[in-house]
C-alpha cells in the first residue's frame, strides 16, 4: 500500500469508491473490474470500496456483488484493502450481503445508514450492530444524510464506536466542525466522503478519503496526505490543487458513476461506459466537455491513446467545469 493501514488509518488513506464495469448489454464485467482494480492500486490507492453508490449497488444483485469482491481480491491481493458495500434499508438483506462479502474474501465492510426508511436513532443503532455482529470484518460506517434521509447523531456514533468491529466512518455530511468533535469523542478513523474536503478533514484529524476522483488522481491525493503527515501543509495544498478541475468534472453534476465511467473510458481504462437504469451513460455532449477537462489537465492527450497512463502535471491548476458542490456518493 502507498500509505499502509495503521490503527489510526485502518484501511489506508486513499480509497476509490470504484465503479462496476459492465458490458454493453449491462452484465457485470469481472475481467474489466479486475483490470481496473489493478490499475487503481498501481496508481496509488490504498483501498477500493466496491458496491457503493458509485458502484451502482442499488441495481446489482447478491451473486454479482460476491463475484465482484472475489475477482477484485484475486486481482489486487494484499496490496490494497477491499471493502464491500453492505448497505440496505432491510437489515436482514444487509446481513446477507455482509456475510457473502466475507465469504468472498473482503477485508472490510462499508455500512451506510438505512436509506429512505428514516429509522429512529435506536433503530439505526440496532441495524448497524446487527450487521457488524454478522461477520468478523471491520466496519466503516457511512453517514450520508443527503442520500439516506437520516443523519447519524453524535450520541449514536458514541454508542457504535464501542463496538469492537466498528472502526471508521465515511463522512459525507460536509460538516467538518462536527467531524472535528466526533473524531475526538469516538476515536473512530474519519474518512472524507467528499473529494473537495480532503485537506479540511485532515486538518481536524481525519484519516483520509473515500473518493470518486481517485479513479484518476489517486497519486495526487496520496502525495497530499504524505505531505500533510510530514507537516508540510503548503506542499499538501500544492499536491491537491491540480485535482480541482477533475473533482469538479466528476462530482459537479451529481452523477458520479456516470461521469467516472465516462472519464475512465476516455482515458482508455474502460472499454464501455454502460450503466444500469435508472442511471444512463453520459451523453456525447457531456463526454466532449469531460474530455476537454481531462485534456486540459493532462490526464488524456488531445487524441486519446487507449490504456495510456495518466500523468497530471503539477502546474495544471486551472479550474475547469461545473462549480463544485458537496454531493454524496
Amino acid at each position: 500500500m502507498t500509505l499502509p493501514a495503521t490503527p489510526e488509518r485502518p484501511f489506508g488513506a486513499v480509497l476509490t469508491a470504484m465503479v462496476t464495469p459492465m458490458t454493453p448489454d449491462g452484465a457485470v464485467d469481472l475481467k474489466a473490474a479486475a483490470a481496473l482494480a489493478t490499475k487503481l492500486v498501481d496508481d496509488g490507492n490504498d483501498g477500493l470500496v466496491l458496491s457503493g453508490t458509485t458502484g451502482e449497488s442499488p441495481v446489482t444483485h447478491a451473486p454479482e456483488k460476491a463475484a465482484l469482491v472475489a475477482a477484485v481480491v484475486e486481482a489486487v491481493g494484499d496490496r490494497a484493502a477491499v471493502l464491500a458495500g453492505a448497505g440496505s434499508n432491510d437489515t436482514a438483506h444487509a446481513i446477507r450481503m455482509a456475510t457473502q462479502a466475507a465469504d468472498a474474501g473482503a477485508d472490510g465492510l462499508l455500512l451506510v445508514a438505512p436509506y429512505y426508511s428514516r429509522p429512529t436513532q435506536e433503530g439505526l443503532y440496532q441495524h448497524c450492530v446487527a450487521v457488524a455482529d454478522s461477520t468478523d470484518l471491520p466496519v466503516m460506517l457511512y453517514d450520508v444524510p443527503g442520500r439516506a434521509g437520516v443523519r447519524i447523531a453524535p450520541e449514536t456514533f458514541g454508542r457504535l464506536a464501542e463496538h469492537p468491529r466498528i472502526v471508521a466512518n465515511k463522512d459525507a455530511t460536509g460538516d467538518v466542525w462536527s467531524a472535528a468533535q466526533l473524531i475526538e469523542a469516538t476515536g473512530l478513523a474519519w474518512y472524507s466522503g467528499d473529494d473537495g474536503l480532503l485537506l479540511p478533514m485532515l486538518s481536524v484529524g481525519g484519516a483520509g478519503i473515500v473518493s470518486v476522483a481517485a479513479h484518476l488522481v489517486a497519486a495526487h491525493f496520496a502525495q497530499a496526505v504524505r505531505s500533510w503527515d510530514a507537516g508540510e501543509h503548503a506542499e499538501a495544498l500544492a499536491a491537491f490543487r491540480p485535482t480541482v478541475p477533475v473533482v469538479n468534472a466528476l462530482n459537479g453534476a451529481g452523477a458520479q458513476a456516470v461521469m467516472a465511467k465516462a472519464a475512465l473510458q476516455a482515458q482508455g481504462a474502460l472499454e464501455h461506459r454502460t450503466l444500469r437504469l435508472p442511471n444512463v451513460a453520459a451523453s456525447d455532449h457531456e463526454v466532449a466537455h469531460l474530455r476537454a477537462v481531462l485534456t486540459a489537465v493532462g490526464l488524456i492527450p488531445a487524441k486519446a491513446t487507449p490504456m495510456s497512463p495518466p500523468e497530471l502535471p503539477e502546474d495544471a491548476t486551472a479550474v475547469v467545469g461545473h462549480p463544485a458542490i458537496h454531493t454524496p456518493r
